[in-house]
């Protein structure tokens, strides 16, 4: 049996400590996550993801503040013999004593094929970029970030529609069977960890406020790109209330091989221009179109200030938007 430790925290790592508990061949010791959080009205302490479905199936959850300058979790975890730690979006730094503790090491699941998108959010930089492929990379780690010798790898496609909430969940459930076959492996002593070339490396830093800001001056696939990447953030105002945008399509014929059937009628709309940032057309059921710095960008699902998402379409009839208004 493959004495397993498992540090992580949110919905993304779900998968992968369920995919651990049901192996025949591995036994998870307990968990480490980051302490509950207060939220909602009266302030409420909620548990992570990860300790629900540690709770719910009795495991011991040590949840330090900090897990570096915790004495008793690190005498705890020392003491449990563990032969591996695996690390899926914990959220906090490891230290060297951590990281030396088990006989095989610590493993990390990254959202993406390293040395790219070495950081916090991998997944949606990825399609912020406009990659095509991307996947998920488990790793040894060392005191870097996201430095770590490659286990292995699985590559998942990207479409031109998924957002940063349907490529999560594409990668979970990918990457949660990959980290799996990793522990096994290496426990048999069948997988040669891969230094990473640094110099191929990029980077997904931590996501700022001023990310979510809409340009119109960008082109119609960057603004698309960047509405997916940072769903369900990306804003721009509308007569001077702020505007959420929450799906796009773009209006560029290079997009038009990736449209389905439903689309098919938006063609007809690409000769139209106007100003940067100026609504130039309104297509019916869909929603209003938007010149860009380079393109047309339709509008198909928005969240105007105070109100629940909604349809381009239902947002042009309850504001009755017109042709030549202008957006940002």
């Amino acid at each position: 049996m493959l004495k397993v430790v498992f540090f992580g925290t949110p919905q993304f790592a779900v998968p992968y400590l369920e995919a651990l508990l049901n192996h025949p061949d591995i036994e998870v010791l307990g968990v480490v996550t980051q302490p509950d959080k207060r939220r909602g009205r009266g302030s409420q302490l909620i548990p992570s993801a990860v300790k629900k479905v540690a709770i719910a199936h009795d495991l011991p959850v040590w949840q330090p503040k900090r897990i570096k300058k915790d004495p008793e979790t690190l005498a705890i975890l020392k003491n449990l013999q563990a032969d591996v730690f695996a690390v899926v979006a914990y959220g906090q730094l490891l230290s060297p004593q951590i990281l030396q503790m088990p006989r095989l090491g610590c493993v990390n699941g990254h959202g993406s094929l390293l040395p790219k998108y070495r950081g916090a959010a991998p997944i949606q930089w990825s399609l912020v970029q406009g990659e095509t492929v991307t996947g998920m990379t488990t790793m040894l780690m060392d005191e870097g970030m996201d430095t770590g010798a490659m286990l292995l790898k699985a590559e998942t496609p990207i479409d031109l529609w998924d957002n940063a909430h349907d490529l999560a969940v594409k990668l979970a459930t990918s990457g949660a069977a990959l980290l799996t076959e990793t522990l096994i492996q290496l426990a048999q002593g069948n997988v040669t960890p891969i230094p990473q070339e640094s110099d191929q490396a990029t980077y997904a830093p931590l996501i700022q406020k001023e990310d979510f800001q809409l340009d119109w001056q960008k082109g119609a696939i960057a603004l698309h790109n960047q509405v997916r990447g940072f769903y369900p953030n990306c804003l721009t105002t509308c007569r001077d209330k702020p505007l959420k945008v929450l799906e796009t399509i773009p209006l560029v014929p290079e997009c038009f091989a990736q449209y389905p059937a439903a689309y098919e009628p938006l063609k007809e709309f690409v000769g139209n221009t106007g100003k940067v940032g100026e609504i130039v057309a309104i297509a019916k059921k869909f929603g209003p179109i938007i010149q860009t710095g380079d393109g047309l960008l339709l509008l198909k699902q928005v969240q105007p200030s105070g109100k629940k998402p909604q349809s381009g379409w239902d947002m042009v009839n309850g504001m009755r938007l017109t042709i030549g208004e202008s957006l940002g």
